[in-house]
């Protein structure tokens, strides 16, 4: 057969490729692509014959290689059967209730109205800060419970007109309602000496001081005393005169005759 006068060969080159010589290339090449993605010892429709050639179960074909199974699985017949698989399994299979969520049991107390509490201001005469001093009292705090308390600015709260100016101390014990006291909107200053906080549960008293931040600039702390007024005199010129007292000169003593 001539193979150079063939349509669409080339001087030199080889003659067109027949219909099954692209088969069996296009088969070794999805073989090969198939073998990088697939583990043959994982594919449960995979099985070796006693006469040893290769089985898919799914479809009931038979391969004379591994390259032709691969091939077969990539096949249009193949992966037809496994959506129809796949579907009849879903539909067999009954419908899996969804685990459940861990439940937290929230604690339910009932309210007994407001503690009682007392509030001290109060001034370090060294450093010159502004503190404050809360004492609430929970006689019949629940089992278990420590008092909590945060700050709140005022645009959390939906009580009052938000203003800036002010935020929010609450303090919070079951089974008693939380309080809230309306503190200027200043820095709190929480070094370890300035902000601290004990729970007697002897007393059943909470206490909790803090102390604002000295605002420099603003009038907050003490104020350095101004320094002297400086000297408009320059120093070239002679200290000024001593004043003169201007006395009138003696009358004349005129005696008389």
């Amino acid at each position: 057969m001539d193979f150079q006068n063939r349509v669409g060969s080339k001087t030199g080159g080889g003659g067109v490729a027949s219909f099954s010589e692209t088969s069996r290339e296009r088969r070794e090449r999805l073989a090969a692509l198939a073998a990088e993605t697939i583990d043959l010892q994982k594919d449960p429709y995979f099985m070796r014959n006693h006469l040893g050639t290769y089985e898919c179960k799914l479809c009931l074909t038979l391969h004379n290689n591994e390259a032709s199974y691969l091939a077969h699985t990539q096949g249009k017949k193949h992966q037809s059967n496994l959506a129809r698989r796949a579907a009849k399994e879903a539909k067999d299979s009954p419908i899996q209730p969804a685990p459940e969520k861990a439940r937290i049991e929230l604690k339910k107390f009932v309210k007994i109205g407001r503690p009682g509490y007392r509030v001290t201001k109060q001034r370090d005469p060294e450093a010159g800060q502004q503190s404050l001093l809360f004492e609430i009292d929970y006689p019949e705090i629940a089992d278990g419970v420590t008092p909590r308390h945060r700050f709140m600015s005022a645009y959390e709260q939906k009580i009052e007109p938000p203003d800036r100016k002010w935020q929010y101390l609450l303090f919070a014990a079951e089974p008693y309602e939380t309080i809230a006291f309306k503190v200027p909107s200043r820095e709190v200053d929480k070094s370890e000496t300035r902000f601290w906080s004990l729970w007697n549960k002897d007393t059943k008293e909470f206490f909790l001081q803090f102390a604002f931040k000295l605002n420099e600039g603003k009038g907050g702390g003490r104020m350095m005393p101004p320094p002297p007024p400086p000297n408009l005199r320059p120093t070239n010129m002679p200290p000024p005169m001593p004043p003169q007292h201007h006395m009138m000169p003696p009358r004349p003593h005129l005696s008389t005759m």
